[in-house]
């Protein structure tokens, strides 16, 4: 909203010829210009390449792809195919738990009994049930020092005893950056 705002007269350039090709090309890009003035076409033979071209696109078409489909050659069915078709079935979202059978049993080794541990403390739920007690740390000025920058970190406490700050003469060039930052707000 606030782009042109303050934009004052600018400086006139004079129309170029790079200017004038710049603007015929926007006229023919518009959207709505394009087709004015377009007069007459050539009409063209329809040669057999155009013929076979309309064809093809009557066989895309989402309609009439099936019409006149006639008959198809059969093929025999090969190893090959019936491995897909059952690979086909395993990956159906329908299929694939069916006939499942009997898994192999792994032995519990303290490695799985580790990862499920993990997986307990992971949880959202239980990741805080019995916690325990702590060991306590003494306060060193390392910490102090943490517990201050995640204060000022917070979102709410930031501007708290902000204090004052150091002022910077305005310079032609803070003026020019000030500018651009308001034609930059989307506000």
């Amino acid at each position: 909203v606030m782009y042109k705002e303050d934009v004052g007269t600018g400086i006139p350039t004079p129309v170029t010829p790079e200017i004038e090709r710049v603007k015929r090309n926007q006229e023919h890009i518009s959207s709505v210009l394009y087709k004015e003035g377009l007069g007459t076409g050539t009409p063209t033979p329809v040669t057999p390449d155009m013929e076979r071209v309309k064809r093809n696109q009557e066989n895309i078409s989402s309609v009439l792809y099936k019409e006149g489909l006639g008959l198809g050659t059969p093929v025999p069915v090969t190893p090959e195919m019936e491995r897909v078709k059952r690979n086909q079935e395993i990956c159906s979202s329908v299929l694939y738990k069916e006939d499942v059978g009997m898994g192999t049993p792994t032995p519990v080794t303290p490695e799985i009994e580790r990862v499920k541990r993990n997986q307990e403390n992971f949880s959202s739920v239980l990741y805080k049930e019995d916690l325990g007690t702590g060991t306590p740390t003494p306060v060193t000025p390392e910490i102090e020092r943490v517990k201050r920058n995640q204060e000022n970190f917070s979102s709410v406490l930031y501007k708290e005893d902000l204090g004052t700050g150091t002022p910077i003469p305005v310079t032609p060039e803070v003026e020019r950056v000030k500018r651009n930052q308001e034609h930059i707000s989307s506000v």
